[in-house]
């Protein structure tokens, strides 16, 4: 008897729902990671969030245990969540190059290869819809591999699914992978108390994954902006008179270090601000000082180097005269001298 070729799209559907469910339990979503690939924002509320994975859960055992009407519509739920995923992942990639996902938990740039992988896992619901009804009604795709061979097929088939989505992607672009970010030397800087790693090295701590306002008015994830690239961080605030020399010494700073993206830290809202900058890279605005609460009560101006790892590269530093010198720091790590005078 040959191998029940009606079992394979469910049987493969259930294994990407499962790892998927998986990865987001491990890697939970927030209203940031949403805002960012687009979700609409009636949809953006925490219980939906944290029903997402169990959801895909019920969804995959629907799919292995389910067949005639109940499989059938099973199948159509499952085509109907994988081309959502894929419209919001082409949508995204289109509204921004440098956009990224938490399909399987960890968050990971959205490329022509996921595209192709979320393509890939439609073609599989839908032919998972349109043959469970042939299955039985109670025990579905799992009943109808009783007793059958073939499973060539159906691993082969399963190698392409994992590896498409659990596969390290790479980017059409180039990231700075950064360990540390600069240069692979770990920069001199941080608040006094900052905690020692051995033979006195910076501790370097883990970027807080708190949602911060762009200036076009976008929410997305501190770590995750990260990731694009390493971010020197300004914090700095209107009528702050030290603040205005950092301020002033953004321009000169951006060209010294365009390795890096200089943005400023800002706690209004952005139509609120007359420091906003909307042209890249546009300021990052927190009213509820997510960012300052997660990484040290620091007074304006601060500094704050962000790797492209997930971690802390160096600071906080506060006050004019100590960013000035943490800019030096962060030249020298780069380029081996200190920045000409």
């Amino acid at each position: 008897m040959t191998f029940p070729l009606i079992a394979v799209a469910p049987l493969l559907l259930a294994g990407v729902l499962i790892a998927a469910a998986v990865g987001k339990l491990r890697h939970p979503e927030d209203e940031a990671t949403w805002a960012e690939l687009g979700v609409p924002a009636v949809l953006r509320r925490t219980w939906l969030m944290r029903l997402h994975p169990w959801a895909e859960f019920v969804l995959a055992a629907a799919l292995l245990l389910l067949g005639g009407v109940l499989g059938a519509l099973a199948g159509a739920a499952a085509a109907l969540l994988f081309t959502a995923y894929l419209v919001l992942i082409v949508r995204a990639r289109a509204q921004d190059s440098g956009a990224s996902c938490s399909c399987f938990g960890a968050r990971q740039p959205i490329t022509t290869l996921t595209v192709v992988r979320n393509a890939w896992y439609l073609l599989i619901a839908l032919v998972a819809a349109a043959t469970l009804w042939m299955t039985p009604l109670f025990g579905g795709a799992l009943s109808a591999l009783e007793g059958q061979w073939g499973w060539v097929l159906a691993l082969a088939a399963a190698a392409l699914t994992v590896w498409l989505g659990m596969g390290r992607q790479g980017t059409d672009t180039p990231v700075s992978a950064g360990v540390p970010v600069i240069g692979g030397v770990p920069v001199i800087g941080g608040r006094p108390d900052a905690e020692l790693g051995e033979a006195g090295e910076y501790a370097r701590q883990r970027t807080p994954a708190v949602p911060v306002r762009l200036a076009d008015g976008r929410t997305v994830n501190l770590r995750d902006l990260a990731m694009r690239g390493p971010i020197l961080l300004l914090a700095v605030k209107e009528g702050c008179g030290a603040c205005s020399t950092v301020i002033a010494a953004v321009p000169a700073w951006r060209e010294l270090l365009p390795e890096l993206d200089v943005r400023l830290l800002l706690w209004p809202l952005p139509d609120q601000s007359s420091l906003t900058e909307y042209d890249e890279p546009q300021s990052l605005h927190d009213p509820y000082m997510y960012v300052s609460g997660s990484i040290a009560d620091w007074s304006t101006p601060s500094a704050v180097l962000i790797g492209a790892d997930g971690y802390l590269a160096g600071g906080p530093v506060s006050g004019a005269d100590a960013i000035e010198e943490f800019i030096g720091d962060v030249y020298e790590s780069l380029h081996g001298i200190r920045p000409p005078a």
